[in-house]
């Protein structure tokens, strides 16, 4: 992979690798060493402990967004099949937009170029509201399953795994403490909570956020104490506004402070550059729902630079012999302004010439680092520097708050 692909990849805010980058190689080493210096002032004992904490947590949270949840969509795509339905049938469909899209307009569009596809479309309306349930099904699981699992499963396996290193150091001071007469404050005992999981109605656009909230809920609802509930509040609510709002406003901020919205790799392609020297770049007419897809459903147009790229970042959906997929919907509005940011680059790029591939190049490649840099500080850094300030106003103690000596009333 080029190092453009690779500038390309971690720009796309749709996709995980932002969140790899952000999560695993920086946010998350950043996060352990500053939770252990943090409690550190107080306790090496309970720093260590909280440092061992973050890490399993951390880590083992990141295995199941990256690893679990795909697993458990491609387990339901699976069982969907079995039922023989083709889980690729948008339900946005069988809401008919006139003369564009929607299921009968693309079951008689697509009757000859895409029979199979058609077959599904027809299998889908004829079985509507068991299809419905099935998907429904299958967001339900693709959500509560992890949300069970890092929510509540996850931090109770932690706290456990602690309560017995508390145990065993608490048994190291009694003896120490026994053998000159002193004392020792007990620990926090842990305490279990509720939860009732209901989620209806969301869109498959939903499902990431829904899964996070679901799963920040839990981490809330598990909490050891008083203290530590507020403690993890601050922490999920700063963690989800910096992963999936964030970052989309850093990038609009700084595509409009740059002017450049289109990716590196598309401005890397010198038929790109060449096409608009010769004047030979093919659009669409207009950004007309009826003018785009009579362009993409043009099979003269099947190898245009629109074309390639709409595909390759996922705005339209096509099959093997060159025919858009009629089981997919097509974001009308998305695709406009994809096809309207490239005009606008192409008009640019006839008074700028080269120079100017190269600077918004270069611009749009700063502006991911920058967005990724930004976030990241803002993830690993700012938020657990506010958050420990917000648990020294609360508590008074920069100790974690649900490994922390529990203090006796007087």
């Amino acid at each position: 992979m080029t190092f453009v692909n690779i500038i390309s990849a971690i720009g796309n805010n749709s996709s995980v690798y932002p969140l790899i980058v952000r999560d695993c190689g920086i946010e998350v080493p950043t996060k352990i060493a500053l939770t252990y210096n943090q409690n550190k002032k107080e306790s090496k004992e309970i720093a260590y402990l909280a440092a061992r904490e973050r890490f399993l947590d951390e880590y083992a949270t990141s295995a199941v967004w990256l690893g679990g949840i795909p697993l458990v969509g491609w387990a339901c795509n699976k069982f969907i099949k079995k039922k023989g339905f083709n889980p690729n049938v948008n339900l946005k469909l069988f809401k008919e937009e006139a003369g564009v899209q929607g299921i009968d307009y693309n079951i008689k569009k697509f009757a000859k170029s895409a029979p199979d596809a058609v077959k599904d479309l027809l299998k889908a309306k004829q079985n509507k509201k068991l299809y419905e349930k099935l998907l429904a099904g299958k967001f339900i699981a693709s959500t509560s399953i992890p949300i069970l699992f890092m929510g509540f499963i996850l931090p109770k396996m932690v706290f456990a795994s602690s309560a017995k290193k508390i145990e065993q150091q608490r048994k190291k001071e009694q003896q120490i403490s026994n053998m000159n007469f002193v004392q020792k404050d007990k620990f926090i005992s842990f305490t279990g909570g509720s939860w009732i999981p209901k989620i209806a109605n969301f869109s498959a656009q939903d499902k990431m956020a829904v899964t996070d909230g679901g799963y920040a809920i839990g981490r809330v609802v598990t909490a050891r104490n008083k203290n530590e509930t507020y403690d993890i509040a601050f922490k999920m609510a700063g963690m989800m506004f910096l992963n999936f709002v964030a970052p989309h406003w850093i990038e609009k901020g700084l595509n409009k402070l740059t002017g450049v919205e289109l990716d590196p790799v598309i401005l890397a392609d010198k038929n790109f550059a060449s096409q608009i020297k010769e004047n030979t770049l093919k659009l669409p007419k207009s950004s007309n729902a009826k003018d785009l897809l009579e362009f993409i459903d043009n099979v003269k147009n099947k190898d245009t630079l629109f074309m390639k790229y709409a595909k390759k970042f996922g705005k339209i959906t096509m099959l093997d012999n060159g025919v858009r997929d009629p089981r997919a919907y097509v974001d009308i509005k998305n695709l406009a302004k994809f096809r309207n940011d490239l005009e606008s680059f192409a008009e640019k790029a006839k008074r700028g010439g080269e120079k100017l591939f190269k600077k918004a190049r270069a611009a749009k490649s700063a502006n991911i680092l920058t967005n990724i840099a930004l976030s990241s500080f803002l993830l690993a850094y700012a938020l657990p520097k506010a958050q420990f300030a917000f648990r020294k106003f609360i508590t008074g103690s920069d100790l974690e708050p649900g490994l922390a000596p529990v203090k006796k009333d007087v």
